[in-house]
């Protein structure tokens, strides 16, 4: 088995661990967060990889941020990643190829995570994974909107971004080069 296909079965048996652990149904799974009962079992069985805004959605409902999940399937965290060695999520359907460059660790309260969209790509997130979720979001090549808070902000290369996150957020690559850019996340 392929490292990437480890990766998604462990990702699958977490995702049904943290329901488990919460005496959650796929129906009330369903209901917190609006992802069918269907894709959920299917999600959890491993026979669909998620998307960026399915993870987005779980997260939110489980109160963890995608880095902190991901680092849960994850052995042992090592204290440092090579390039070649950090773990790379990406999502065909919205152009969303993101790195986790920080080594990872559940017990601590930040992180740094590479982000690149192409060109006419648009992610929409319906709430943050933890309420007051800090982001600092460094352009380090190209130009991102983002919509943070009910405000919209266009960053490009060179510019940060800081915002606290308590709402619905909207990351959208207008073009007409890909963005790259660096997350840095601090839990409250």
């Amino acid at each position: 088995m392929r490292q990437a296909e480890e990766v998604e079965a462990r990702l699958a048996g977490r995702l049904s661990e943290l329901r488990l652990e919460r005496g959650w149904s796929l129906e009330e799974l369903a209901g917190r967060s609006g992802i069918s009962r269907s894709t959920l079992s299917r999600l959890e069985r491993g026979e669909i990889s998620p998307t960026a805004a399915l993870l987005g959605k779980l997260c939110h409902v489980y109160e963890r941020t995608m880095s902190r999940l991901l680092a849960e399937v994850e052995s042992e965290p090592p204290q440092v990643v090579r390039a070649g060695a950090q773990a790379v999520f990406r999502d065909e359907e919205s152009g969303f190829v993101r790195r986790s460059v920080s080594p990872p660790h559940p017990g601590l309260r930040g992180e740094v995570v590479e982000g690149t969209l192409r060109p006419g790509a648009d992610i929409s997130y319906e709430a943050p994974p933890v309420p007051g979720l800090e982001q600092h979001i460094w352009v380090l090549e190209g130009a991102v909107e983002i919509t943070a808070n009910g405000y919209a902000y266009t960053v490009e290369t060179g510019d940060c971004l800081r915002f606290r996150l308590w709402g619905p957020s909207r990351f959208r690559c207008p073009g007409p080069s890909p963005v790259r850019y660096a997350i840095l996340v601090v839990l409250p």
